[in-house]
């Protein structure tokens, strides 16, 4: 039997390796029409900050790795240039030598990854103006500034790349802009979560502009829909990426929704003995169970596991993913999976959202304090999603809400967990445990939360509603919700006999715990509508924040 593979990345060479693994007989070739293979595309920011000192360190296997270790015969600048699907071969051309020739396959793994979105911007075709995609794409950007010693960059696009690349640049001593055209940075995490990440770039120096298009590029400026012109010797164009599905368009190949390829979980095509992997696929989201386009290193290297086993005989079948992903910026580590708010409520999902702030571990030893946004299910706590923003720790417990949300956790159960606690490592009741008993007392437990946009809806509304704050004078003073009332949490128990019954109440602290202990006080006696405000007063501050930019 004869296997091909059209592109030799993740999904190309995981599927090849996999493949081997099943059947020592089997014939293998890989076509690239790149120079490299197997590469580690997310290290290729830290290359370019000086982070990672040599390029190799990105590019460990060479075809001659593959032939030596796996028999697998990879050819390199050979382009792919039709399927014929009926005559089972592929039309490829030698890019070096110009030589176009067929070959036979009894099965095919299409590995053709994704392309740089790149907006018709006027001058994007200037030798300052790049994408990062590959690894000669990082060694363009390197020698640029090697070469020309640039001193002020634009980012356009604020997704994983274009905050790696600000914090690699700006450590490179470059004066960086972000552009992103949406009301908000990191567009996949909701609103009041992004405005962390926004304030942290400004804080480390890096200028940010939302709400904004980039129209043009010159020599030494980019030009912005509101007439603003912004020094650039360097331009970074990171608007995303789209799956190169050309290839198997033309060969009559179904797409899916998401324009990508359409796979069944078993990898295979619309056609027979046809697979794709990697980013040039469609997959469907373990929550929702519909179509969502997420390309993903981790994903492609799965999936192209997947091909090559399914391809050889195997039945190895995909259940989804999550959406899940990580990335540094600075001081800070961001992580999300799951679906956000919006993405819940969209999905017509009742929800319940809390943001549970604390330290990763005890302070005195040396915790910092972490944002965890989770998203519950009201109707039977299910978790549906979370987003973390932090300093330290945020990795560990991304990674228990991935497996938690993948076999259908309720928030109830996650302060069963067993987790491992010592004060070098985590709080006695860890974080994740906090965030399920917050939520389990929110949904079942009469102690409901409101988040910053329900608050403002039932201060509009034709409500009667109270606001209290529970925080001491000075802080009161220093800052607080329009209309709040100042009622300590200590001195709180004398001073019910003027709070009307009747009337909707909410109550907050700096971060919700005390906001809590005052609501526990209103429900206990008696009090019906009390509502606690999620994430207290830190939070509001951040959504007021959002809410006084310009649209």
């Amino acid at each position: 039997m004869r296997l091909l593979v059209i592109g030799a990345v993740a999904a190309g060479t995981s599927a090849a390796a996999k493949a081997r693994r099943n059947d020592e007989d089997v014939e293998i070739v890989i076509y690239e029409r790149d120079t490299h293979i197997s590469y580690s595309g997310c290290g290729m920011p830290y290359y370019i900050g000086g982070v990672v000192e040599k390029g190799e360190e990105l590019t460990p296997r060479n075809p001659e790795f593959f032939r030596n270790k796996y028999n697998v015969d990879i050819r390199t600048e050979h382009e792919v240039l039709g399927i014929d699907k009926d005559r089972k071969e592929l039309k490829v051309r030698n890019i070096v030598s110009g030589q176009v020739f067929t070959n036979h396959y009894d099965k095919l793994i299409i590995a053709t990854g994704a392309s740089s979105v790149i907006p018709p911007i006027k001058g994007n075709e200037l030798s300052h103006v790049f994408s990062l995609r590959n690894i000669n794409d990082m060694y363009r950007i390197k020698h640029h500034m090697i070469n020309r010693s640039p001193r002020n960059a634009v980012i356009i696009g604020s997704g994983f790349i274009g905050l790696e690349m600000a914090e690699n640049l700006k450590g490179m001593g470059m004066t960086v802009t972000i552009v992103e055209l949406l009301p908000q940075v990191s567009p996949t995490l909701d609103p009041d979560m992004a405005v962390m990440v926004e304030k942290h770039l400004e804080e480390k120096g890096v200028r940010v502009i939302t709400g904004s298009l980039a129209k043009e590029v010159t020599e030494e400026e980019v030009l912005l829909s509101d007439g603003t012109r912004l020094p650039a010797d360097m331009v970074i164009i990171a608007a995303g990426v789209r799956p190169n599905v050309e290839l198997a368009l033309a060969a009559g190949i179904r797409l899916g929704e998401t324009g990508a390829i359409r796979v069944d979980e078993f990898m295979e095509t619309s056609e027979k003995d046809i697979y794709a992997a990697g980013d040039c696929i469609e997959q469907f989201h373990a929550v929702s169970g519909k179509p969502v386009y997420r390309p993903l290193g981790s994903t492609a290297n799965k999936t192209g596991r997947m091909a090559g086993n399914n391809a050889t005989g195997g039945k190895l079948e995909f259940r989804g993913v999550l959406g899940t992903g990580i990335f540094k910026v600075f001081d800070l580590t961001v992580a999300q999976t799951g679906l956000s708010e919006n993405e819940a409520k969209k999905e017509g999902y009742e929800i319940s959202v809390s943001h549970n702030i604390k330290p990763d571990r005890p302070e005195y030893m040396g915790g910092k304090e972490m944002v965890i946004k989770s998203v519950a299910d009201k109707s039977d706590g299910r978790l549906l999603g979370v987003q973390i923003v932090g300093e330290q720790g945020v990795d560990k417990r991304i990674d228990v809400f991935v497996a938690l949300i993948t076999f259908g956790a309720r928030v109830q159960d996650l302060v069963h967990l067993d987790l491992a606690y010592a004060p070098p490592f985590s709080t006695t009741k860890d974080p994740v445990m906090y965030t399920g008993m917050i939520q389990e007392n929110a949904i079942f437990g009469n102690r409901p939360l409101v988040t910053s946009d329900d608050l403002e809806e039932l201060m509009s509304s034709d409500e009667k509603v109270v606001i209290v704050d529970a925080r001491v004078k000075k802080q009161f003073e220093a800052a607080h919700v329009e209309e709040a009332r100042n009622l300590p949490h200590s001195e709180f128990r004398d001073r019910l006999d003027d709070m009307d019954k009747d009337a909707v109440i909410v109550t907050y602290c700096n971060k919700g715990t005390t906001g809590n202990a005052v609501q526990n006080i209103l429900l206990n006696r008696g009090f019906k509508k009390v509502f606690n405000l999620s994430g207290g007063h830190k939070t509001y501050s951040r959504y007021r924040h959002l809410k006084k930019k310009p649209e």
